[in-house]
């Protein structure tokens, strides 16, 4: 079974960045994060499987996790390690009989959301947006440390992997309330030194659990 402790890019192909999808990965490769997972919500399938094989080889040279975000079929054609899935998309149980193999991930924002993913086949939990989000609209206001804290008592031994406002100035804050792994976007796909920025966020969550 893959670690999830640590720091996660997510390689997101909004244009507002800095850089694209393979530059932010290959930052995260750099920089010693823990997973990339690429979250191409605007690409054509095609561009997606070409950048999540990119995204493989580096990380496959590197020893990262490589995560594919929402889809199953990417995710298997590219040769990830896992699926991360979105409260909107394939439920766990279906995933794992289409891809046994993978992984699963599940994104949480609530009590009521976590208390249904515990009772799902997956792998781990995100939960957030812990500080709010500068690179998307989840609907959700911040949800703070204390609701962190609380999730984290709930769902352990279940790794945890905290999401939103994250940057290298706070995680250790996600860290202290329970996280075992941090996931960022704005925070590489803007930065000026996307692999600067990586190894801030290294150094300041720390090492793995």
């Amino acid at each position: 079974m893959q670690s999830f402790a640590g720091v996660h890019v997510l390689a997101d192909d909004d244009p507002c960045w800095k850089h694209d999808p393979v530059t932010q990965a290959r930052a995260a490769c750099a920089g010693g994060a823990r997973a990339v997972q690429l979250r191409a919500k605007r690409a054509t399938d095609a561009r997606a499987l070409g950048w999540g094989r990119e995204i493989r080889a580096l990380t496959r040279a590197a020893g990262l996790v490589f995560v594919v975000n929402d889809r199953v079929d990417i995710a298997l054609a590219c040769e990830a390690d896992a699926v991360h899935l979105g409260q909107d998309d394939l439920p766990p149980a279906d995933a794992r009989r289409i891809a046994p193999r993978l992984a699963i991930g599940r994104s949480t924002h609530d009590a009521a959301q976590l208390a249904r993913a515990l009772a799902e086949p997956i792998d781990y939990v995100a939960y957030g947006p812990l500080f709010g989000s500068a690179s998307k609209d989840t609907g959700y206001d911040a949800r703070g440390l204390a609701a962190l804290r609380e999730i984290a008592r709930t769902c352990a031994p279940l790794p945890l992997v905290a999401i939103g406002g994250i940057d290298a100035t706070n995680c250790a804050q996600a860290r202290a309330a329970g996280a075992h792994g941090v996931a960022v976007i704005s925070a590489v796909a803007n930065a000026a030194d996307p692999v600067a920025a990586v190894r801030a966020l290294v150094a300041a969550f720390g090492g793995a659990r």
